[in-house]
């Protein structure tokens, strides 16, 4: 896909996150946020082989990224930067940040992995479990929010931003896709695209746009994005 053509919502290639949620969507009923991320991570429901954080959270997936975010960070005067949900850490501990990082995340045991890699001196941060929808949260400057309000649904992704803003953080970096045109709802845990421009959020235009070169689907999710908001403007 080359970005900026004008195309369907349609046309887009299948997600494999959404595939496989699709199928094994009976096994979530009932289950409350914290549970159903728990069975993500218990069963790889996301299919990645290097990374329970699934196919983006990759180091070939973020190979733009992890060039382009410490430039971004420094043009923004981000000293610390909160990754609400960090996931593994893999690819964000690869990047050469430059600023104080922290992490949250809602499950016990990525939480318990990571702070025993900081303790053996492996990696750097803060890492806290943490539901981004209702914990209170370590204050940053900036808040990466990568590959996780697409799997929540919008009463969460509401409730995130909100906590997000009271943390005190100033910035909100997080995934969109600029050329998605029609925003829908759906269940905890499954995975669509989302635009923040359009309804039901219109945020506007992000102040910065860091396309990460999306490879998933031969290209068709080529539009895939980091866009910067200031909190105090968006909700």
């Amino acid at each position: 896909m080359v970005v900026g053509m004008a195309r369907d919502d349609s046309d887009r290639p299948a997600v494999l996150a959404h595939q496989r949620f699709v199928a094994d969507r009976q096994s979530f009923a009932g289950l409350d946020l914290r549970q159903r991320f728990q069975r993500i991570h218990d069963t790889n429901l996301w299919g990645a082989p290097a990374s329970v954080s699934g196919l983006g959270s990759e180091l070939d997936a973020t190979a733009a990224l992890r060039q382009q975010l410490p430039h971004l960070l420094r043009r923004l005067g981000v000293v610390s930067l909160l990754d609400a949900p960090c996931g593994d850490a893999g690819w964000i501990s690869a990047a050469g940040l430059g600023v104080r990082l922290a992490g949250v995340d809602i499950v016990p045991e990525i939480i318990a992995r990571l702070q025993a890699r900081v303790r053996a001196g492996e990696i750097a941060g803060d890492y806290r479990l943490a539901d981004i929808t209702s914990d209170p949260l370590p204050r940053c400057d900036a808040i990466l929010c990568r590959d996780c309000l697409v799997h929540l649904a919008f009463a969460n992704i509401g409730r995130a931003v909100e906590n997000f803003r009271r943390s005190g953080a100033v910035w909100l970096i997080t995934t969109t896709f600029p050329e998605w045109r029609d925003n829908c709802d759906c269940e905890d845990g499954d995975w669509r695209a989302l635009n923040f421009e359009r309804a039901p959020f219109g945020w506007g235009a992000p102040l910065e746009l860091i396309n990460e070169n999306c490879a998933e689907g031969e290209g068709g999710w080529g539009d895939k994005s980091l866009g910067v908001w200031r909190l105090d403007a968006i909700g």
